[in-house]
């Protein structure tokens, strides 16, 4: 166990005072968007860096569930210290089975989800988020704008 988690620390990013981010929503893993940032907190999450940042929250539950994986067997496979490369074949062996041009169209209806888009409740609170953590007069229409400015890539 302890060797997995030194296998973890050699791979996690230290989301700890933003030293370092998560990959962008943006950013793919086997195939979904979405995925390399869950891996990124996930890791965070078992080494006990992950900061303000939150493994299962419902950004990472959007892709959790389309590609109906559970959770806690996801954690437990990336706490055994895997690559990138061996999440993604993890990932293509527990993923419902989807063609290709499925999840293209999905990813692509998430890269172009509008804040206007989310629940009432994920709206009320990407208000306050807004406001608290994206730079002063730079303007946000998509919701994966919201972390690619607060992380300084946009």
């Amino acid at each position: 166990m302890k060797e997995n988690l030194e296998k973890v620390k050699l791979l996690a990013r230290d989301l700890r005072n933003g030293k370092e981010f998560p990959r962008s929503p943006r950013e793919t893993l086997a195939g979904y968007v979405l995925a390399a940032r869950a891996v990124d907190k996930c890791r965070a999450v078992l080494v006990g860096w992950q900061g303000e940042y939150h493994s299962n929250c419902p950004l990472d539950q959007r892709w959790l569930k389309f590609a109906e994986i559970d959770y806690n067997a996801y954690k437990s496979f990336v706490a055994t210290g895997a690559t990138d490369d061996e999440v993604a074949v993890w990932i293509g062996e527990h993923a419902k089975k989807r063609s290709r041009a499925d999840i293209v169209v999905w990813n692509n209806r998430e890269r172009d989800l509008r804040l206007s888009d989310l629940s009432p409740e994920l709206q009320e609170y990407m208000e306050d988020y807004i406001q608290k953590y994206v730079p002063l007069n730079r303007v946000v229409s998509h919701w994966f704008d919201v972390y690619d400015l607060e992380e300084q890539r946009l």
